[in-house]
């Protein structure tokens, strides 16, 4: 079972802390000076609406939608989790359509082509798919966990899921227990 971080819309109070380290832990310079706004490209969204205030992003699925649609094998489950791997993304937004969550995107930056002749030099669009990678390359995990303020989100392993499911359950039979006692 893939692991997952879990966002508590009723913890969540939107403010933004999440994306801007998320943004920081993959970026090169890690600093909040070098966020650029025009490359400030979170893996996760917030959401803010009358309704409901949470992040959004990549709930790591067993049957991943997103990587059964690539069509170059960009996306891949390895080491309990769904990544993405960037030397294959064409950036043809099909995972962005079949992820049921809205938490994969698709970003385009300009890039050095790579040629050796400075007469043949130039910039060229290279797009990427982002998800949450649950700051794979971090030793204390994913960032966003780290500095909420509100403890809205937790990173959940496959023995969380199954302690969850064994507390539903016991309440269950206890409260069918308690009906039937009636």
């Amino acid at each position: 079972m893939n692991r997952f971080v879990f966002a508590d819309p009723n913890r969540c109070i939107g403010c933004r802390t999440c994306e801007v380290a998320c943004v920081l832990s993959h970026s090169e310079e890690n600093s909040v000076t070098s966020i650029d706004p025009a490359r400030f490209h979170p893996r996760l969204k917030l959401i803010k609406n009358a309704k409901v205030t949470t992040p959004v992003l990549c709930r790591q699925c067993e049957d991943a939608p997103c990587a059964q649609v690539c069509p170059n094998n960009a996306i891949v489950s390895e080491d309990n989790q769904i990544k993405v791997i960037q030397s294959r993304c064409i950036g043809c937004k099909t995972c962005v359509i079949a992820c049921p969550y809205g938490a994969m995107n698709v970003v385009s930056e300009m890039v050095d082509n790579g040629a050796e002749s400075a007469l043949f030099k130039m910039k060229v669009p290279k797009a990427q798919a982002l998800k949450c990678d649950l700051c794979s390359g971090s030793s204390t995990g994913p960032a966003c966990v780290q500095v909420c303020p509100t403890n809205a989100l937790q990173l959940i392993e496959a023995e969380d899921i199954e302690e969850i499911t064994k507390k539903k359950r016991e309440a269950a039979a206890e409260s069918i227990a308690a009906v039937a006692a009636l």
